[in-house]
């Protein structure tokens, strides 16, 4: 396939974010759409992106106006001013040789572009616009992209895109990390987990180290760090047979982040592998965004007249005893119109959720569910 240029606003770079950013009311926004997701998701095991899924709205939101705009600030929690400078900081807080984040506008040739998005593309998500054709092989285009930036992972985020196809917007993410404490591979052994459909026999992990833990009503928390990164993995387990997307619920999540203190953790959680994928179309007009997939949407700073016709994410992640790997792809179709304490034991052989987080900044790269284990197909989830 022939290299697809890439058309930047001339003469702009990528600006460095102003140590003001609001990032925290950004991640706050983010970890509540996340959780939103979670309350609607259909399939036994679960895993999106939040911040992938926000990167693709907010490089909407730079060329939305009116109506639409509002909307997309209220589902996503964006603060008037500032979006943009936030999303520019936690990409430099984030990308590191763990994470990958890539952004992308894919256009029709022929279809002309607002100059100041390009200037917001260029100089916050450092990206400008791919030309292609839709009706020849633009998804073709547009899933190879996805591959190489989710190393694999994703190999395609699209089966089919209509010629009609104006443009696409898309985020990709790709972790991959090692534990800082790695379980033994000796000590996993087969045991019983309680899926709701019935007791499943599953690899589960061992491990007995020093880690951060916390407890509050009807759950317990445990983090898990990654060798070398600012980057965690904290597991939520129930204290009972509660949904594990309550416990994706942001105000608890601020719990666990606020009560996590050292201990001396005995914890059991098994391997999982699976993927996701999300028409996002059908929760985000649940929660609330309807004028951005309507003929009367606002979205004359990219282009008059268009609208976005489809939104979709697939994510995967694969957790064993060495680390996570993890990637997502979002996009959007436009068509026109010290002394050792005592130990501390945490079983994660029920239904549990867990987040991915960025704790210097609270950004959640990575949410989900384990329902079960053992299913290893993935799913659909909407």
């Amino acid at each position: 396939m022939a290299a697809v240029p890439t058309l930047t606003a001339e003469g702009v770079e990528r600006a460095t974010p102003p140590d003001g950013a609001p990032v925290a009311e950004v991640a706050a926004g983010i970890t509540r759409a996340g959780h939103a997701l979670a309350e609607r998701a259909t399939t036994t095991n679960w895993v999106c992106s939040p911040l992938s899924l926000a990167f693709a709205f907010a490089m909407a939101r730079a060329g939305a106006g009116g109506e639409t705009a509002a909307e997309i600030d209220g589902v996503f929690g964006f603060p008037e001013h500032g979006t943009h400078e936030a999303f520019n900081s936690i990409t430099r807080q984030t990308a590191t040789e763990h994470v990958h984040l890539a952004n992308g506008l894919f256009t029709q040739f022929d279809l002309p572009v607002g100059a100041p998005f390009l200037r917001t593309l260029a100089t916050h998500y450092g990206t400008g616009v791919h030309p292609v054709d839709f009706a020849r092989d633009g998804a073709e285009i547009v899933n190879a992209w996805v591959h190489e930036a989710t190393a694999g992972r994703i190999p395609r985020l699209f089966d089919a895109l209509s010629p009609a196809t104006r443009l696409v917007i898309a985020n990709a993410i790709h972790l991959k990390a090692e534990w800082r404490h790695p379980f033994e591979e000796a000590a996993t052994t087969h045991e019983h987990f309680a899926a709701a459909g019935g007791p499943v026999r599953v690899p589960m992990m061992h491990l007995t180290a020093d880690l951060a833990h916390a407890a509050g009503a009807g759950w317990q928390a445990v983090e898990l760090p990654y060798k070398g990164a600012d980057l965690a993995m904290r597991i939520v387990v129930p204290a009972d047979d509660q949904a594990p997307d309550a416990l994706l619920a942001p105000d608890l999540l601020a719990d666990v982040a606020r009560s996590l203190a050292p201990a001396y953790v005995r914890l059991a959680m098994p391997r999982f592998d699976y993927g996701s994928h999300i028409d996002l179309v059908p929760p985000m007009k649940a929660l609330g965004l309807r004028t951005v997939f309507e003929a009367g949407a606002d979205l004359t700073g990219i282009h008059p007249g268009l609208r976005v016709d489809g939104a979709v994410q697939r994510a995967t992640i694969t957790v064993d005893e060495w680390g996570t790997e993890a990637a997502a792809a979002t996009g959007l179709m436009s068509l026109t119109s010290m002394r050792q304490p005592p130990t501390i034991t945490v079983s994660a052989d029920l239904p549990f959720a867990f987040v991915i987080v960025h704790p210097p900044t609270g950004v959640p790269l990575f949410a989900g569910i384990v329902g079960d284990p053992s299913d290893t197909a993935g799913g659909r989830s909407g």
